[in-house]
């Protein structure tokens, strides 16, 4: 493969060559040249008007249900709609059938994304069917290539078994995370608790259950690391899918105190609020639940200060069968790999260059990762997008359709990606 990509803007902070628009030439998986007016040679020419390249896109949350539950999504659909979205590196949950709890189904997952245009990384659980009750093993998970440890769309209830965990984790650098829901709290709760759930006559979800189980979580922290030796400078706890204004001010508190915490929102967060839930479209019912205007402003505002370091699709794709239903009876979750970025660009008021970094330095740092930066003999592992261009989303390449964009207009369009010599061009 040998490729020529004329005018680029090049959205990198990393990088040497940092908001220039320059001439990238890759060949054999690798930028060979970055300049102007590079000679095209036999290189197959491509260029766009407002092209920008950046590393390529990580998305630390996704959801594959595969194995077990290949009929909403499989391992090959998901790197297609992930490929699609500009990610080129995604982190599977392992909430499948069975659970990531073995060597063997972390094996089968890993080995299944390798050398492809998606780099497949693998969350491995804590416990055993992520029921929250016996570890797994998890020096052996860790060892077999799992990047990080959680119970996924489950959250670890037991106080005890979350410290524990820590405590194991810290000796191997390896990083807990966990989504902040107190399943007391929550129990049959089906939006945000406030005047549109007391309109509507349903149960709420109230921001205390997740403001009290971060709170907890971060003081285990802070007690855990008061007895530890190790401190490897990286995050030790990510906070999955913050919501509400209370849990961006105490992720803000723990990073001024010195915390090795990291944390990261849905991009389909931004785009709505609780009280458009009023229409019962079962397609915005997810879990964290779209908040109060106060959280979308705390939101915003944990985005521009760096509280918050990266932005995740929460990809959670469900049949028919699991969301044509009642919405007290519908699943909770959408997909979103496919307009992740283009409702982020929307939505999160950040310029293009802040934005790219909660898709790309923000998660290499947290997952240890190593650094991708747009330079000369790097290999070609690359974004390209247009953050102006207007596009329909008419089609989705996920098996499942749970999504409110379907016929919507975006700003903010994938154009291709490469990576390990491979590469798509959208246009």
């Amino acid at each position: 493969m040998k490729l020529l990509i004329r005018s680029v803007r090049i959205t990198d902070a990393a990088s040497p060559y940092d908001g220039q628009i320059k001439d990238l030439l890759i060949e054999d998986g690798l930028i060979r040249q970055i300049g102007e007016n590079l000679e095209a040679g036999e290189a197959q020419v491509l260029q766009a008007s407002g092209l920008h390249a950046s590393a390529g896109w990580v998305d630390m949350r996704v959801a594959s249900r595969d194995p077990g539950f290949e009929h909403k999504e499989d391992l090959n659909s998901v790197r297609k709609a992930a490929a699609r979205g500009g990610f080129t590196e995604i982190v599977l949950l392992p909430n499948s059938e069975p659970v990531v709890h073995s060597k063997d189904t972390l094996n089968y997952i890993r080995q299944a994304g390798r050398g492809g245009l998606v780099n497949l990384h693998v969350a491995a659980a804590v416990t055993r069917k992520a029921q929250g009750v016996d570890f797994t093993e998890m020096i052996d998970l860790h060892e077999a290539g799992a990047i990080a440890f959680t119970d996924g769309e489950h959250s670890v209830q037991n106080a005890d078994l979350l410290l524990k965990t820590i405590q194991y984790l810290q000796p191997l650098d390896a990083l807990l995370m966990n989504r902040p829901e107190d399943h007391q709290l929550t129990l049959y709760g089906q939006m945000h608790e406030g005047v549109a759930s007391t309109l509507t006559g349903m149960k709420g979800l109230p921001s205390l259950a997740e403001e009290m189980m971060l709170t907890r979580d971060l003081k285990l922290l802070e007690y855990a690391l008061e007895k530890s030796p190790y401190n490897s400078g990286n995050p030790v706890l990510h906070v999955s899918l913050i919501s509400t204004k209370e849990a961006v001010a105490l992720i803000r508190e723990a990073k001024q105190k010195g915390l090795p915490v990291s944390c990261d929102i849905a991009a389909h967060q931004l785009a709505f609020r609780d009280n458009d839930l009023l229409g019962f479209d079962t397609n915005l019912k997810v879990n964290p639940p779209f908040r109060a205007e106060e959280d979308f402003a705390a939101l915003l505002g944990g985005l521009a200060d760096g509280t918050i370091d990266a932005i995740v699709s929460d990809h959670s794709p469900h049949d028919e069968e699991s969301k044509n239903l009642e919405f007290d009876q519908a699943d909770f979750g959408i997909t979103g790999l496919e307009t992740a970025f283009a409702v982020a660009n929307m939505y999160a008021g950040l310029g293009a260059g802040a934005l790219v970094e909660k898709f790309t330095a923000g998660p290499r740092r947290i997952l240890r990762l190593k650094p991708n930066v747009i330079e000369v003999g790097a290999p070609a592992h690359l974004t390209f997008f247009d953050p102006d261009a207007m596009w329909t989303f008419d089609k989705t390449l996920s098996k499942s359709k749970n999504t409110p964009f379907l016929g919507k207009v975006m700003k903010g369009k994938v154009v291709g990606v490469a990576n390990n010599g491979k590469f798509e061009w959208y246009i």
